[in-house]
Order: structure tokens, then C-alpha cells, then sequence
């Protein structure tokens, strides 16, 4: 029953919270490093990643098919499958397409890294030609024709001491069927794990699309409640004026003869979880009127003199912000957790593609015959370079589109992009000759920023200025936080 904590409860409560903000959440140092989106003869590999010393400001490595370094005395680096808690080294590529001293990397300061083609063949950066380029986290490198990677970064913990209790896929689904490899998928997970070993009120936030459905039915599965099923109901779909007996019960022929007997969402999930979908569109009369179940487990069902009590956890999810929920019916919610969207997690756009693409797949054999490889699904760099820049509003629904689109568009046995396809907030391309800063305007720099979410290390590039120190200066000029 979701009772009132006893004082001594509740110090263990905060105690064991305590904990996990200190293992997961504390602010952590992070490593800029590079991850494979795309390979035309190593698709297998895609998700893996090279790791840059932070500490290396100035030096420079290669990446390639040699293990020797560079003539220049550029160290080769090699590509990792690295998690929280394990790190395989997976060697340089194999693939004779690629040249053995591809591209050199050259560590500057922060995340920021320049790039050099020294291989055959054209470099690209951010779908613009050119031999040398400085780039920063979401920046796409392709080296055409061989493959695609994304500048990205990775904490300076990993891998950790322990393991992880699922096994699953380098790059593929945890039994929840959450997909990424990314730091913030990986938090994700932890949240899970957390919260699942808990039995307070969750309420799951994020965009629409992100996957809240997935995590609350994780939350559950993996609780000492998920060997009953999970009741859910969108709480769009509840009436107001039949709110009581939806949500509570009531006795058989009450209000009127005839009526059935009733148990209610609540009585329904006794010793179980309800999930009220979309919580935020509940009114306010409705989140009040769940507050004492929610607090003691006591609710009385329409027609019946007398109290009833059920073990229930609310686990609800929502795309509003939190705020604009009543005051009172937030604070029964002990723990909350937040979906990321893609823009939060970009490298794993093409992995939840690929994982859609092997659904689909696998209930249609047309499209296993006819753009499946080896298993692999065979993707366009065109296409993953455009997904990993994409600004999405609906996430995975929205991918999801775009793959239907594109099996139906292409007209080869490679999935491209299709022609009509609107690219939203990609990337500027590195400018050749620097914007005077005394021409920018604070109107034009708060666009920028606005357009790139906010992150500084592509805004000033953005805005085509030579260094984020020019942006730096602007900012405080402007008065702009």
C-alpha cells in the first residue's frame, strides 16, 4: 500500500536517494570522441566509438586501417564498444576501402577538434566538402564512400567497476526494448533499474515520442509488481462527470438499475501499477480527487458505505512540463524521471532506425529480400548523415514516417532519403572567411543559439566566428545568458 512514510522510513528513503544522485547524476567529466553512424562494409560496427584524451590538447591521432602511426608521429587510434562497465577494443577498420591514415584528428581546446583528410577519397563535414575543418559535438564526418561519424563525448569514468544484470546486443535492445549506447541512454537505464527497486509514485516526463511508455512499462516489468499485469488508461480518455466510477468503481446498480458492478482502474490494479497516460490533461478536479488514494491507499467506490483499500503505485507519464500540474497532486509523486529526445542523444538516431528497420523486417520479407545485407539493413550515408542532423518534433513516431517514406521511395535496393524530405535545423556548413563580429546583431546571435539548442560549441560556428572566445565575448557584450 502506498502508505505515509514512517520518519524513520523516510530517512532511508532520502538516504538511498542520496546515493543514487551521488552514482549517476553527479556532474561528471566527459572525453570529446567520435562514433561510427555509418560503414559501407562494416555495418556491424556502427555505434562504436573512439575516445580522445582530454588531456592530449595539441596532439594529434589518425584513424584509419594502421595500427603504426602517421609520418608526422600522429598516434593511430582504434574504435570501442564501450558501455558503463566494459570497453572492447575493437581495432582500427578492416575494410580495404578505407586508406590505412584516413583522417587526423587534432585535440584543441574543450571538445573542440580539427579534422584533416590525409587519405584518398573526399572529406566531407556536415555535408560540405573540404580537407580541414574544426568541429564540435553533433558535427558529422564523412569520409565518402567509407564512412560516417559524429562528433560526440563520452564520461571520463567509463568503464566503472560491476557489470549490468541484462545481457543484450552491443547497439541493439535491452529486454525493455529501449535502444542507445549514449550516455544519456545509459543513465536512462540506471533510472530504470532504480526506480523499479522502489515503490513510490513516478512521474515520467519528455517530449512526445521519446519513449514514456516504454519506460514506464520497464519501471514495472522490472518491480516486484511485474508479475501481474500493468493497468494503463489515457487519462484523456476519462470523463469528467464519470470520473468516480472510471476511476474508483461502483456497486452493481448503482447510480441507476442495471448498472454492472465495477472495481475501478484502482481496484483493477491492486497490487499492481496504473499507468495514467498523458496525466498532464487531467483537470483539476481530478488530480485532487486522487490525492487521498495516492497518499493512503483508501478510495470509496460510488453506491458503497465503506472505505476500500488498494496496494497500488501510480506510475504517470506526461509532455507537459511538470509545473502545470497542481501543486498538491506533483508533490505524491516521489521520484521522477526525464525522457531524453533525440536532440539530447543524436549518435543513437541511427541504432533506434536500425532497430525499427529489423521490425519491420522481420513482419514484412519483402523488405528483408530487399534492403537487408548480411542481416543489416542497408542505409544511405546520405540518409543517416541527414537523421543524425534532423531536429526532431515527435521522435521516434516521426522516424518511424521517415523510414516508411523512405522503403517506399527508393528505388534501389539502398534506402535513401526521399526527395521531398525537409531537413529542420541542420547544421551551417564551416565557413571559409569568418563573420565580422561587430556585424552580428543580439538578435541574430539569440537565433543562432536558438537554433542549435542552445550549445555554444556549434552556435559560434553557427554564426560563422573564428573561435568560441568571439562568441564569448559577444555574449557578454550583448548581456545574453
Amino acid at each position: 500500500m502506498q502508505g505515509r512514510l514512517q520518519p524513520h522510513e523516510a530517512t532511508l528513503s532520502e538516504t538511498a536517494e542520496t546515493d543514487y544522485e551521488r552514482e549517476i547524476t553527479a556532474p561528471q567529466r566527459f572525453a570529446p570522441a567520435l562514433v561510427l553512424l555509418w560503414s559501407h562494409d562494416e555495418p556491424s560496427r556502427v555505434g562504436e566509438v573512439v575516445v580522445l584524451p582530454p588531456t592530449a590538447r595539441g596532439m594529434s591521432f589518425t584513424l584509419g586501417r594502421a595500427v603504426e602511426a602517421y609520418e608526422d608521429g600522429s598516434l593511430p587510434l582504434t574504435l570501442r564498444r564501450l558501455r558503463p562497465f566494459s570497453s572492447e577494443d575493437r581495432g582500427p577498420f578492416e575494410s580495404a576501402r578505407v586508406s590505412r591514415w584516413q583522417i587526423r584528428i587534432t585535440v584543441e581546446a574543450g571538445d573542440e577538434l580539427t579534422i584533416d583528410g590525409i587519405g584518398k577519397g573526399e572529406l566531407r563535414v556536415n555535408d560540405h566538402p573540404t580537407r580541414s575543418a574544426a568541429v564540435g559535438p553533433g558535427d558529422t564526418i564523412e569520409a565518402v564512400g567509407r564512412f560516417l561519424l559524429q562528433v560526440t563525448r563520452r564520461p571520463l569514468d567509463w568503464p566503472r567497476a560491476g557489470g549490468w544484470p541484462d545481457v543484450f546486443p552491443f547497439g541493439g535492445a535491452d529486454r525493455f526494448g529501449l535502444v542507445g549506447e549514449s550516455p544519456a541512454a545509459w543513465l536512462l537505464r540506471q533510472q530504470i533499474m532504480f526506480l523499479a527497486q522502489r515503490d513510490g509514485h513516478v512521474l515520467v516526463e519528455g517530449p512526445s515520442g521519446a519513449g514514456k511508455e516504454l519506460v514506464v512499462r520497464a519501471i514495472h516489468a522490472a518491480s516486484n509488481r511485474g508479475a501481474r499485469p500493468l493497468i494503463a488508461r489515457n487519462a484523456v480518455t476519462i470523463p469528467e462527470r464519470l470520473s468516480d466510477a472510471e476511476l474508483f468503481g461502483n456497486l452493481k446498480d448503482y447510480p441507476s438499475p442495471g448498472t454492472p458492478d465495477r472495481s475501478g482502474l484502482f481496484g483493477d490494479a491492486h497490487r499492481s501499477s496504473l499507468f495514467l497516460d498523458e496525466v498532464g490533461e487531467l483537470s483539476e478536479t481530478l488530480q485532487a480527487s486522487l490525492l487521498r488514494v495516492m497518499d493512503s491507499g483508501e478510495y470509496q467506490r460510488l453506491g458503497d458505505s465503506s472505505m476500500r483499500a488498494t496496494d497500488v503505485r501510480v506510475l504517470a507519464a506526461t509532455n507537459r512540463e511538470p509545473g502545470e500540474l497542481k501543486h498538491d497532486f506533483l508533490a505524491r509523486f516521489a521520484h521522477r524521471v526525464r525522457v531524453s529526445g533525440f536532440g539530447e542523444r543524436p549518435e543513437d538516431v541511427v541504432l533506434v532506425a536500425r532497430h525499427l528497420l529489423r521490425g519491420f523486417a522481420a513482419r514484412d520479407p519483402a523488405i528483408a529480400e530487399r534492403f537487408f545485407a548480411a542481416g543489416e539493413p542497408a542505409l544511405s550515408a546520405r540518409l543517416v548523415a541527414v537523421l543524425a542532423h534532423h531536429r526532431f518534433t515527435t521522435h521516434t513516431r516521426e522516424l518511424t514516417e521517415v523510414l516508411w517514406r523512405t522503403i517506399a521511395t527508393s528505388s534501389s535496393s539502398l534506402l535513401d532519403l526521399p526527395s521531398d524530405f525537409v531537413v529542420r535545423a541542420a547544421p551551417a556548413a564551416p565557413a571559409a572567411d569568418s563573420t565580422d563580429p561587430r556585424e552580428l546583431s543580439r538578435e541574430q546571435i539569440v537565433a543562432a543559439l536558438a537554433r542549435v539548442g542552445g550549445v555554444r560549441d556549434r552556435a559560434w560556428r553557427e554564426l560563422g566566428l573564428r573561435s568560441r572566445d568571439q562568441l564569448k565575448r559577444l555574449l557578454k557584450k550583448h548581456d545574453i545568458t
